[in-house]
């Protein structure tokens, strides 16, 4: 056997007993959850008691795999495919490690619910639970088969969740306040569903890992290193589309301006007119809607600029910064008029207004940011 072979076989080897160890980690996790679940709608202590006690195996497996992960780095120094490959391991394994604590979790609120005389209906407990069990496979496969379109597709149920879960939240909530549910199983049910849109949460993280191992980009990455921010009205013909216009005419380097509408019409050529007088060319651009927005998700700042743009708000709970600018619209005048005119100067005014005091607090706390990260590694 050449020195090639013999090294190509030990690079396999190793990958194989890691990839076996990831199976039993995630296997491991999915039987929680699915005990978890199980334990609630039956409400079974034992199944509970079982799942919490279990949550040891998980941690003892993260320790287990970060040890050969460690190994494989030291052993076959990778390169390529197979760094990726190791790196999105790692990061799998503490979102697999936490996917255990979420089960465990909710095997305890089990245990406070169980002695309901009258537990609340847990269909739609039932369908989040398994919505996100389902995930957790699917991204887990995604991983096993380097399958960056089935990572995509299983990244998209994230979204189902977060409606679920705030469902499930509305439910609870009436049902306390027609005294039907008691006081103190409300925390504990709260919890449970969003222990569940949680999981959700960690699997698609999963799947960004898998994008990253299959395609080389860092999708959760990207999004931090610049500041987006999408501006959107009903129609995404005139307010929205200067505000994207005057946000990128900036040139503020970590923020990127774009702009939608609820239901799209022609761009306004009267905005094109009085923006080309400000020296801002949006003769090519077009009226887009949220859907065809790329990375919607990523975006740090929805600014609404009337009540149809609203409409685009994620529901909470949401780590998008949602704002409503009350800017005068010249949209609602007709004809290029000496009162239309002073209106597209007034909102033309009050969105470079905005937007700059908007930019430089975005520029603002990512140098804060970077400050403390320097300030940290000079004390380390």
């Amino acid at each position: 056997m050449n020195v090639g072979s013999h090294l190509e076989e030990s690079l396999q080897r190793d990958i194989g007993r890691i990839r076996s160890r990831v199976s039993k980690m995630a296997a491991l996790g999915q039987r929680a959850l699915e005990q978890s679940l199980q334990a609630l709608v039956e409400g079974n202590r034992q199944l509970a008691y079982m799942v919490i006690l279990g949550d040891g195996k998980i941690d003892e497996m993260e320790n287990e795999l970060d040890r050969l992960c460690l190994e494989f780095l030291v052993r076959q120094q990778p390169a390529g495919a197979h760094l990726r490959f190791v790196y999105t391991t790692i990061k799998m394994n503490k979102e697999l490690e936490r996917i255990g604590d979420y089960a465990e979790s909710i095997a305890r609120q089990v245990l406070i619910v169980s002695a309901l005389e009258q537990p609340p209906p847990y269909a739609k407990f039932v369908e989040l639970g398994t919505l996100a069990i389902g995930m957790v496979g699917a991204a887990f496969r995604s991983f096993l088969d380097q399958d960056a379109n089935a990572a995509r597709q299983a990244m998209a149920i994230e979204e189902q969740a977060n409606k679920l879960r705030n469902a499930i939240n509305a439910d609870l909530l009436n049902l306390q306040r027609e005294e039907r549910l008691p006081l103190e199983a409300l925390t504990p049910l709260l919890t449970v569903a969003r222990r569940f849109e949680r999981v959700t949460d960690q699997a698609k993280n999963i799947c960004e890992e898998v994008l990253y191992m299959c395609t080389g980009e860092f999708m959760r990455h990207q999004a931090r290193e610049v500041f987006r921010v999408l501006f959107v009205d009903g129609g995404n013909a005139c307010l929205s589309q200067m505000a994207e216009a005057i946000g990128n005419s900036l040139g503020a380097a970590p923020c990127v301006f774009s702009s939608a509408g609820v239901a799209p019409q022609a761009v306004d050529e009267r905005a094109a007119r009085f923006l080309a007088g400000k020296g801002l060319d949006i003769s090519r651009q077009f009226a887009k809607a949220l859907e065809q927005v790329p990375y919607l998700e990523h975006y740090q700042v929805i600014v609404a600029l009337d009540e149809e743009g609203a409409k685009a708000f994620p529901k909470p709970p949401t780590k998008t910064v949602c704002l409503r600018w009350v800017a005068p619209d010249p949209a609602q005048l007709q004809g290029e008029g000496a009162e239309a005119q002073a209106t597209f100067a007034q909102a033309y005014e009050f969105l470079c207004q905005h937007i700059r005091e908007l930019v430089q607090a975005a520029v603002g706390n990512s140098q804060n940011e970077e400050n403390r990260e320097q300030k940290s590694k000079s004390q380390a």
